[in-house]
């Protein structure tokens, strides 16, 4: 049988141990992984370590009977769920695992077989698609649903997040791979352990990866809020962490960009916030959203001209030194803001 998407967070969640197996597919084998880690969790609890046969492919292949005698198996020492996992599967290798699957009995250990991608007219699929105790779910590089988020949440202890702290995380889901979204969540849960509060946007933000270093967020906000007088010696700091010119330009256009694009908005300024892919969130967002409204359109666009010039010169062989131009470029986007 097919597992539809929607379904698999609670199956995942909650598998029925009477089913023969379930067969796990997709072309992003972190995102297969962790579907197959939250499944075997949720079916073995405790027993995990003894109640577990791995199988190798290229070991099936070299005996097909394997997968048939482990799946028979009975352990002295785990009382719990018995798993049999078949890793790197293959078409070549639908036949013992078919055989396997229908020959299943009543107290038999639970099939798990790991695949890349597979076609629609895969052999293996057609193997569990077409079994009437078994399943086949394909996994796509689509963002966690919503009921995939709350049920990493809950793992971690926390549950009902208000609204605002949902869309954050809805948010960053769309920007981070399976695997650092999953550490942003355990860090979560760390960082709220002990704090009866809701989670807040900020709590998101202490916890979330940084895409830039601090200091450069620092210096990019006190351009934008015209404050002249700071941004040199927080050049300087940059300069002795080692980041180049080149590199604060990119960061300055970007951060200009976001606040053009927010600001030109039909919606509104949070209108364009929210639209914006890595997501904008928490204190950063209110005080970039200031940000914009301040500027307005055409102003973001000059700064974003002088940006592009002094991009293209320090790409260029131009003998001036390179974050002298930088700074002057800073200083004159600064200005504009006081017009």
């Amino acid at each position: 049988m097919k597992l539809a998407a929607r379904d698999a967070a609670g199956y995942i969640a909650r598998p029925d141990r009477s089913h023969a197996g379930i067969l796990i597919y997709g072309a992003d084998p972190m995102r297969v992984s962790l579907k197959r880690r939250d499944l075997v969790a949720a079916l073995m609890g405790r027993d995990s370590d003894l109640g577990l046969t791995r199988i190798a492919a290229a070991d099936l292949r070299r005996d097909p009977a394997l997968a048939h005698d482990a799946l028979k198996e009975r352990s002295m020492f785990a009382d719990g769920q018995r798993v049999v996992l078949v890793e790197d599967a293959t078409d070549g290798l639908q036949a013992p695992i078919a055989a396997a699957l229908a020959d299943h009995a009543p107290g038999d250990a639970y099939l798990v077989v790991i695949a890349g991608a597979l076609k629609a007219t895969s052999k293996l699929r057609k193997a569990f698609e077409t079994h009437k105790n078994a399943y086949a779910l394909g996994i796509y590089d689509d963002p966690p649903s919503r009921a995939e988020i709350e049920a990493q949440l809950a793992r971690e202890g926390l549950r009902d997040l208000p609204r605002d702290a949902m869309e954050a995380l809805a948010a960053l889901s769309r920007s981070l791979d399976p695997g650092d979204f999953g550490q942003v969540i355990s860090k979560l849960g760390l960082y709220k352990r002990g704090d009866s509060a809701p989670v807040a946007p900020a709590d998101i933000e202490a916890v979330a990866p940084l895409s830039q270093e601090a200091d450069l967020d620092d210096l990019l906000h006190v351009v934008a809020e015209a404050r002249t007088p700071e941004i040199g010696p927080l050049l300087r700091r940059l300069e002795t962490q080692g980041i180049q010119p080149v590199a604060i330009a990119i960061a300055a256009t970007r951060h200009f960009r976001t606040l053009h694009y927010a600001a030109a908005d039909p919606g509104g300024v949070q209108s364009g916030l929210n639209r914006m892919k890595p997501p904008v969130f928490g204190p950063r967002r209110d005080r970039m959203a200031r940000q914009a409204q301040a500027w307005g359109m055409r102003r973001l666009e000059s700064a974003m001209g002088i940006l592009t010039d002094t991009d293209l010169t320090l790409r260029s062989s131009s003998a001036a030194p390179p974050m002298a131009l930088m700074e002057r470029a800073l200083i004159r986007i600064a200005m504009i803001a006081r017009r």
